[in-house]
């Protein structure tokens, strides 16, 4: 049985709500069915025409809903706003989603990786578990009607602002989102609705997002280029003034315990990326991307891509001297095609001036040092990331000074709750954001009802 849903265009039915939540997403969701679960009258706003359009595009459609980590190291994946987390994490972390789902024939499995997917790789089926969750609460959904701002009396919630009028309520719930994939309905709306009620919002930023090189047309040159098992190192400098000698030997970086950068080095870590037509893309670009984007406001950043981190420049100078040793009669075109991707041949003899059909006996050393530093050295200096709106998750949004982590509660205004990516926290990659998202929800929605139920 559906939540009682009111189609677009149609009147709010007249009933006494007790909690009004702000958003249909994971937080959202979450958050009015457990403060339904709990006897409370919830009518639940969502701008958009269905629920949950976000989490139909997480994991490319699969759902990563949450990750095998340990309670530490899970924390980690968040930097140091992470620690906020502990308490939502103590009362509903990743078994308690789980037997959420499996309540609604919903059975996950564990990816070598640590990636939490539904068994059935069908988002879809998170989003009708959680439909039938709400129906179990009678939780009334209403689309299209946006919020535009949240009603305050003597300090104390007493309803919301929509586009289809005032409504009345003892608790507010706003789980709008964040700025990313703005085509899910996340619009950035309920930052300015904290910010009207004094709140303040910690500067947004584009979270696991692309970046745009200062050079586009060295980029664009190597568009397409797939780069495997790479060590991509960020520095706090231009790329001209890169020290090769402090790129560490292991990955450091946001969420890996015990290995933190070291000035100038931002991030180093190893993985795949892909160059764009803007700049660089790919799974480490975008873990390495909000330290990056940070960075950035405290002065120039570069990034340098060795290409064969197996090899150190000693083993690969001899292995390059060898190839063009052995195969002197072929052009060096054609023997460097054999160290690099298809996509990068071409601008590799561009860069290193060597004439394409030069043969392999007449290349000097000159020539292949330069190939070399280019092998273990690619470079570029960074722009900025390519937009919020490309993003996969928004960085920023409301101070977690302002927000109760026990209870998702605002400390400013009474009656009033936050859950989801609007708060001030964001991770990488691997299921840890919208396992934040179900948690701080899970709590909002559970302290709502407790709020409403001592007023009451």
């Amino acid at each position: 049985m559906p939540a009682r849903a009111i189609g677009k265009g149609s009147a709010i039915m007249a009933g006494n709500y007790q909690i009004i939540v702000v958003g249909a997403g994971a937080a959202g969701m979450m958050a009015a069915g457990r403060a339904a679960e709990l006897g409370s009258n919830v009518l639940l706003l969502e701008k958009m025409e269905r629920p949950g359009k976000k989490i139909l595009i997480t994991g490319n459609g699969r759902c990563n809903l949450s990750n095998s980590r340990d309670m530490d190291s899970f924390i980690a994946q968040f930097g140091h706003n992470g620690r906020f987390l502990y308490s939502a994490f103590n009362r509903f972390f990743r078994d308690d989603l789980l037997a959420l789902l499996r309540r609604y024939g919903i059975e996950c499995k564990t990816e070598p990786d640590g990636k939490v997917y539904p068994t059935t790789d069908n988002a879809r089926d998170i989003v009708r578990a959680f439909e039938r969750y709400m129906a179990d609460g009678k939780v009334t959904l209403r689309f299209g009607v946006s919020v535009t701002g949240v009603l305050v009396e003597n300090g104390l919630v007493s309803g919301v602002q929509t586009s289809a009028g005032n409504l009345p309520a003892s608790a507010v719930i706003l789980a709008a989102g964040g700025l990313a994939h703005p085509e899910t309905g996340s619009t950035g709306d309920g930052f300015p609705i904290a910010a009207a009620l004094g709140h303040t919002i910690v500067r947004l930023r584009p979270g696991l997002a692309p970046l745009v090189v200062t050079d586009i047309e060295q980029a664009r040159r190597m568009q397409g280029a797939s780069l495997r098992n790479v060590r991509i190192t960020a520095f706090q400098c231009p790329s001209g003034k890169i020290d090769l000698s402090l790129v560490p030997r292991v990955d450091v970086g946001r969420g890996i315990a015990g290995k933190r950068s070291k000035p100038p080095i931002i991030e180093s870590r190893t993985g795949d990326a892909i160059i764009t037509h803007f700049g660089l893309s790919g799974p480490i670009i975008l873990e390495m991307s909000i330290a990056i984007v940070d960075a950035l406001a405290n002065g120039p950043v570069s990034v340098s891509i060795d290409l064969m981190p197996d090899r150190d420049a000693g083993a690969l100078r001899t292995e390059l001297q060898q190839a063009f040793d052995r195969h002197g009669k072929r052009t060096y075109r054609n023997i460097i095609k054999d160290f690099l991707p298809q996509k990068l041949v071409e601008p590799f003899v561009g860069m290193t001036g060597v004439p394409p059909d030069e043969l392999g006996n007449q290349i000097t050393l000159e020539a292949r040092e330069s190939l070399l530093n280019l092998l273990k050295s690619l470079r570029f200096d960074i722009k900025g990331a390519y937009s919020t709106s490309t993003a996969m998750v928004t960085a920023g949004g409301i101070s977690l000074k302002e927000i109760d982590p026990r209870t998702m509660a605002s400390r400013l205004v009474d009656g009033l709750f936050f859950c989801g990516e609007v708060i001030d926290v964001d991770a990488g990659t691997g299921g840890f954001n919208l396992q934040a998202a179900f948690s701080t929800g899970y709590v909002a929605g559970e302290s709502a009802a407790s709020f409403v139920l001592t007023k009451r």
